[in-house]
């Protein structure tokens, strides 16, 4: 069931790919915080880096203020400032990515996604070999991608929409 809900979250965040970003560029180093805009009690930060699948970081409680940490090692790099906003330390590459505040315990509400990227990219010259020049071109999402995350996100929902019909059942049938 977790393994199914990593890919329900996955191709979730994969589809919110394809919508509006907010880009936050920083110099690598630097230490940045991210804005949650979900008014939520309890919120979970997530990390998207294409093709992995999404890393969640941390928990986010508001009272009493709490944090849970899904990875240890990620105590020395997040943390959490006043309204869920998300605080790196030193950001390096690795930290580089899509990120999302998220409510996955009933509604599924994600914020939008912003990504982080550094402000002076690194440009590697074509490659030459005998005569011909290899160009890397970037690749936009296709149509095929695109229904794809759209059937993972309706997937999404109605596994969100069962949990909550089995855990309303469940309660029903506790008090009878």
């Amino acid at each position: 069931m977790l393994k199914i809900l990593q890919r329900h979250l996955y191709l979730l965040a994969w589809c919110q790919v394809a919508e509006i970003l907010t880009n936050q560029l920083t110099d690598l180093g630097q230490n940045v915080t991210i804005n949650c805009s979900l008014d939520l009690k309890e919120v979970t930060w997530m990390v998207l880096n294409l093709p992995d699948p999404p890393v969640l970081i941390l928990r986010s409680f508001s009272n009493p203020p709490a944090t849970f940490y899904f990875n240890n090692s990620f105590k020395q790099k997040y943390s959490v400032q006043s309204k869920h906003n998300l605080f790196i330390k030193e950001v390096s590459m690795d930290e580089l990515g899509v990120y999302y505040c998220t409510n996955i315990d009933r509604t599924a509400q994600f914020s939008n996604g912003t990504r982080l990227d550094q402000t002076t990219k690194i440009t590697v010259p074509p490659q030459v070999c005998q005569n011909h020049t290899v160009v890397v071109q970037p690749t936009e999402p296709t149509l095929w991608q695109t229904v794809t995350v759209i059937f993972g996100l309706l997937s999404v929902v109605l596994v969100f929409a069962l949990i909550a019909f089995l855990g309303v059942f469940k309660c029903f049938a506790d008090r009878s």
